[in-house]
């Protein structure tokens, strides 16, 4: 099923009126028409191109291409595969298709969340603190299609060594240190999973929480995401950005879907990748993904990274985590999953130069089976800001 096979999967009398397979042509026409993708690239003094930097605070996204190589992307897909056979048969069931165990059933944390095939589980609700304000189109699914499926995974790094290893990639947290600064700090990590005619659209919104009213807010206030590709991502099946809307302050959603009439925004772009790309995405994006009708699956393996004083001192929580506020100590206990994963991929990539990771520089810390007892259950102590 492809992009043409919307017109028949689309039934709603409203989405009917747009010609989708245009839209998605155009929107795709739009984002490669940004000058905002490309290879990492590095001046002579080991930084980060500044022209990656400033296209990146322009637009709010950037696409780094091939930044996983096919050792790397067979190594996340492995991995994948296996938690794919490992989830719960159903929610809420103790035990996967295998009889075992299923993923999760040992943590405390809410690691799994679900959502009927093409939903919207989201849109509408109070998650996240209502920051899903509308619901998005919902088509309908095939007959034999599940009752739910899993569509987001929280606390990746627990269940895949891949996952942990790409966390610690020493250019991507250079362009994390490069950002929000050397001390930046993680808020939460997870698996975006699209699969073929069944993955669920995430409503438009904006992510972040706490800071919109703070007379200090700026466009970096909460963030980024860093959005890894292991199969790459379509029109169909990815994430759409209003390009610029990091800088615009808390957006009215509901407001500007009843100003376009339809969930179809036309300054919208779709982030289109190839397998191994990885797009650095701020927060602040007004952003969704509409259902997966394609026939082609999307993973992101999502890691995001805050600047340290969006956080210390700052009450957060309420979405993954419980709501706290967030002293040194906190941010310091967190920040060490990403020590784990420096080490991790250290010992995966022998002849690879590590990040050196600065808030942490004194202290020798190791992946070993200790650290993968310490990090069960980590998500517990994301920050959400």
């Amino acid at each position: 099923m492809g992009i043409d096979s919307m017109r028949t999967v689309l039934t709603d009398p409203k989405v009917e009126e747009i010609d989708v397979v245009n839209y998605m042509s155009q929107g795709a026409s739009r984002a490669f028409a940004l000058d905002n993708r490309g290879p990492i690239r590095w001046t002579s003094s080991g930084a980060i191109e500044p022209e990656i930097l400033s296209s990146y605070w322009q637009h709010g996204f950037y696409i780094f291409e091939k930044v996983f190589d096919d050792n790397e992307l067979r190594d996340l897909e492995s991995d994948l595969e296996d938690i794919l056979t490992r989830l719960p048969t159903h929610k809420g069931s103790p035990v996967d298709a295998k009889g075992r165990p299923a993923l999760g059933t040992n943590c405390e944390a809410e690691n799994l969340y679900w959502s009927k095939p093409l939903g919207d589980p989201w849109g509408g609700t109070s998650f996240g603190q209502g920051r899903h304000a509308a619901k998005m189109h919902e088509p309908q699914p095939s007959p034999d299609a599940p009752n739910e499926i899993v569509f987001l995974l929280i606390g990746s790094l627990q269940f895949s060594d891949a996952c942990l290893r790409a966390y610690g990639h020493p250019d991507l947290l250079a362009i994390s240190a490069a950002v929000n600064g050397d001390d930046f700090v993680p808020y939460t990590d997870g698996l975006f999973i699209k699969a073929p005619r069944l993955g669920a659209s995430v409503a438009w919104h904006q992510d972040g929480t706490t800071h919109w009213d703070s007379p200090e807010w700026h466009q970096g206030s909460h963030g980024f995401n860093l959005m890894g590709q292991i199969y790459g991502c379509t029109p169909e099946n990815g994430v759409w950005v209003i390009p610029g809307s990091h800088k615009a302050g808390k957006i009215d959603i509901k407001a500007k879907m009843e100003e376009v009439g339809s969930v179809y925004f036309p300054d919208a772009v779709p982030l289109v990748c190839n397998p191994g790309d990885v797009v650095i995405s701020n927060r602040q994006l007004l952003h969704g993904s509409f259902a997966n009708t394609s026939d082609k699956w999307r993973v992101t393996v999502n890691m995001g990274c805050l600047p340290r004083q969006s956080v210390l001192g700052v009450r957060g929580g309420g979405i993954v985590s419980k709501k706290m506020t967030y002293d040194a100590a906190h941010i310091a206990n967190r920040s060490r999953v990403i020590a784990y994963a420096i080490d991790a991929r250290r010992q995966r990539y022998p002849d690879e130069k590590p990040f050196v990771y600065k808030p942490l520089i004194d202290q020798r810390i190791v992946w070993d089976n200790e650290a993968r007892a310490l990090l069960h259950d980590y998500s517990l102590m994301d920050m959400s800001v």
